[in-house]
């Protein structure tokens, strides 16, 4: 077996203020400039992940290459600085989000020679359909890159809460790397270095046993992980990996840094573990729109659609979850072929409202995804489409903190 999981040397920054550095994922608030006019206000000239990272809502705006080209320029400056500290373990994350519950991870490394966007059997599967029109800009801004930051959250299918678990339990044992206040109302973060990463990794490698597999999904799948957050992250950087293994040799593969991408994993079971649904805002609706897409909800289920002056409830979408997010999801993609159509995905219905209100457009409120329904669906059933859920509220997004070399 290929070694699915690897432990990584993880880089933290040492001697900088952790509450400017870490800065939430890139793909969040794209329909709220004044959240990253805020957050630049607060970080002004400190070192920052916000300076290394492109926030999705300024690709549209000026050049992306002058764009890349300064992340990589800033990002050699931090390397070169000697600003990063190394750690060889694994770091157990303890991060408060909604309700004051703790969402527990792990940060280690996974092999993309292990992932496929595709429905084929692999350890590590997407859990939403690719759009490749997305990759191209996430391309250029990791091609380059000395470092990665990830925003990916993968996820473990651990009912029993055998591996993450019993680790913070003696938390008091490990050492403390960072403990602090995320910016921008983002909650409180903990890390402890794992003192015995091997121990972990013979965990999971014990979840891919075939009775256990058999047992959970009717069949011996052989799924380690399902990706959580950050689908296109993780395509991003297996294209990358694939373009740049052909110029390797076979020894040079087998431990190149970009081939093993650092994430978070997180057991689906866990506290603090919410899925929650991700609104469709429309910005340029008609009349023959809202009415084509009536027609494609069949069911007995009801959805919400929200105007700037009122709104209004469908009384014949699908009941099911799956059903209803593909069945709004294959119109938009279907309809967006032959007419101009805007959409943009925002997070808690209450955003939603203030934005059909600012820009006067139309809100489709979505239904939520049932986490424990979503190992089970991608083995037996396929890929989500897009933004089907998200784990909890944008503000208890994963931040951008810990990096990884992907050059030697």
């Amino acid at each position: 077996m290929k070694d699915v999981v690897k432990i990584p040397k993880i880089l933290i920054p040492k001697n900088v203020d952790l509450s400017k550095w870490a800065t939430i994922a890139c793909d969040q608030f794209c329909e709220s400039t004044k959240y990253w006019e805020t957050l630049e206000n607060y970080v002004g000239d400190a070192p920052s992940t916000l300076r290394i990272t492109c926030p999705e809502i300024y690709i549209s705006k000026g050049s992306l290459e002058e764009r890349a080209k300064n992340v990589h320029g800033i990002m050699d400056s931090y390397v070169s600085s000697g600003i990063f500290s190394e750690v060889e373990d694994f770091i157990l994350v303890e991060r408060e989000v909604e309700d004051k519950k703790n969402r527990l991870g792990i940060m280690l490394a996974i092999d993309l020679d292990c992932y496929d966007w595709n429905r084929v059997r692999v350890p590590i599967r997407a859990t939403e359909g690719t759009i490749m029109e997305r990759l191209p800009v996430r391309i250029k801004i990791r091609k380059g890159a000395q470092i990665e930051l990830p925003h990916a959250i993968i996820l473990i299918d651990d009912k029993d809460k055998s591996i993450i678990e019993p680790l913070y339990a003696r938390r008091e044992e490990l050492e403390k790397l960072y403990d602090f206040d995320l910016n921008m109302n983002g909650g409180h973060i903990r890390g402890y270095r794992v003192d015995n990463s091997q121990a972990v990794i013979d965990k999971l490698y014990a979840l891919l046993d075939s009775e256990i597999q058999i047992e959970k999904y009717g069949n011996d799948a052989g799924i380690l992980f399902a990706v959580g957050d950050g689908n296109h992250s993780i395509a991003t950087a297996k294209v990358i990996w694939e373009e740049l293994k052909k110029t390797l040799t076979e020894e040079e593969c087998k431990n190149h840094p970009a081939r093993y991408m650092l994430v978070e994993m997180v057991n689906l079971y866990g506290e603090g573990m919410e899925f929650k649904p991700i609104h469709r805002l429309i910005y340029n609706y008609t009349e023959e729109f809202v009415n084509e897409l009536k027609q494609e909800l069949k069911g007995k289920g009801t959805m919400k659609f929200i105007y700037a002056n009122g709104k209004e409830e469908i009384v014949s979408a699908p009941e099911k979850a799956s059903l209803a997010i593909s069945a709004v999801q294959r119109f938009l993609e279907s309809y967006a072929k032959t007419h101009e159509l805007e959409v943009e995905y925002v997070h808690n219905e209450s955003n939603l409202r203030s934005a059909v209100e600012e820009s006067k457009g139309m809100g489709i409120v979505m239904p939520d995804f049932p986490r424990e329904e979503l190992v089970s669906y991608v083995v037996n059933v396929g890929n989500l489409p897009r933004k089907a859920f998200s784990i909890g509220e944008p503000e208890q997004k994963r931040y951008y903190l810990e990096s990884k070399k992907i050059v030697f």
